[in-house]
């Protein structure tokens, strides 16, 4: 690791856009410590990331577990005294993909949904804040969906009328009003805390359906991840572009 590298952390990193982003990162020069939820993912992972020159760390994160948050935060504190770049990329679709379930969505859907893509998120920025408060200009980028944006949703004009599914569209939602309440927070600080729309990605959850490659699904969360002292803080974007709230 080069003395100067930036240090990354990047949730479910062991497959789809959380992979790729490690990867693009990586060729920057960026150290990249690659969650996933059993460690011999993430060794496999670090794994072909450094047979592809990368240096790239190993480690056990199921976001939804508080042990491993707190395992996670000892470990950057341990290993590097700091984290430059959290990327809050793990998440999950509703068990039904992407058909209409509103007023008939279960408890137990709502609050799978809800732990993973944004109690888990908050727990784990909590955790780690700390240590991106260390860095000389730290960088959080939530991964959400254009399928939060209620503004969309609510505009008949607009594509995504017709798709929703009210827990994950309502998760992104929440982890979109996250991310504006945090980069206020934090707006007197070097830190930037932004949201990401990748786009709609072939990946597991995005299905073959999908029109973009996972190349330049990671596209967005990498421009965050490196975005300069003069880049948005509380934006909602999509490569480059800002998205409706």
């Amino acid at each position: 690791m080069a003395q100067d590298a930036k240090i990354a952390l990047i949730t479910g990193a062991n497959r789809g856009i959380g992979l790729e982003t490690a990867k693009q990162l990586g060729k920057t020069g960026v150290t990249v410590v690659v969650g996933a939820r059993s460690l011999s993912a993430a060794e496999e992972t670090a794994a072909q990331l450094k047979a592809d020159g990368i240096d790239a760390y190993p480690l056990q994160l199921d976001v939804t577990s508080a042990a491993d948050r707190t395992a996670a935060a000892k470990f950057f504190a341990d290993k590097f005294g700091r984290l430059d770049i959290l990327i809050n990329n793990a998440g999950v679709a509703a068990s039904t993909g992407f058909e209409p379930v509103n007023s008939q969505v279960k408890d137990d859907e709502l609050e799978r949904i809800f732990s993973t893509n944004l109690f888990a998120v908050v727990a784990l920025t909590r955790e780690l804040l700390p240590l991106i408060k260390k860095s000389p200009a730290g960088r959080i980028v939530n991964l959400s969906s254009i399928l939060g944006s209620n503004g969309l949703h609510a505009d008949p004009a607009s594509p995504i009328y017709g798709f929703k599914s009210f827990a994950y569209d309502g998760s992104k939602a929440a982890l979109n009003s996250y991310t504006i309440h945090l980069a206020w927070e934090l707006k007197d600080t070097p830190i930037k805390v932004n949201s990401a729309h990748p786009g709609w990605v072939k990946t597991e959850m995005g299905t073959d359906a999908a029109p973009m490659e996972i190349p330049d699904g990671a596209k967005t969360s990498v421009a965050l991840a490196l975005l300069g002292a003069d880049g948005p803080s509380g934006s909602f974007i999509h490569l480059g572009q800002q998205l409706p709230w």
